[in-house]
């Protein structure tokens, strides 16, 4: 893994980690024990899919340049689609409390993409290599 992908990553994962935590101190103080668990469920959740998206995105960046955009695409939408599905199943689940859950869950999903386009934009990455074996004549 490259500098400048450890570095989205952590740029990713910090804040969506900190929104996870104050959604499970909002989630102990309101519901209890149930919602802080819902809650931090709900974050490692998204940190998982989300960690796993990126990684997925990496590989297909060095290997496949050619189909990155494409493949962002279809990533964003399967996690988003498989997020969904999880939700969908564990709604009436007993073990914790679902609201707290999906609220999270959505909550650390957003800070996620935010917090990417966030250091996308701020990224100095180079799109055209320089080439530096050439000297002037």
């Amino acid at each position: 893994m490259q500098s400048n992908d450890v570095r989205t990553l952590l740029h990713c994962a910090v804040p969506t980690v900190a929104a996870g935590m104050v959604g499970v101190a909002v989630s102990a103080a309101v519901v209890g024990s149930k919602g802080a668990l819902g809650a931090a469920f709900g974050t490692l959740l998204v940190v998982l899919f989300m960690v796993s998206g990126l990684m997925v995105l990496q590989r297909t960046a060095r290997s496949l340049p050619h189909l990155f955009q494409m493949m962002g695409l279809l990533v964003y939408t399967t996690q988003i689609l498989l997020l969904m599905v999880v939700l969908t199943a564990l709604r009436s689940s007993s073990a914790f409390h679902p609201k707290s859950f999906a609220l999270t869950l959505l909550a650390a999903t957003l800070v996620w993409i935010a917090a990417q386009v966030r250091s996308h934009m701020k990224a100095k990455v180079l799109y055209v290599e320089p080439d530096t074996a050439r000297t002037p004549s």
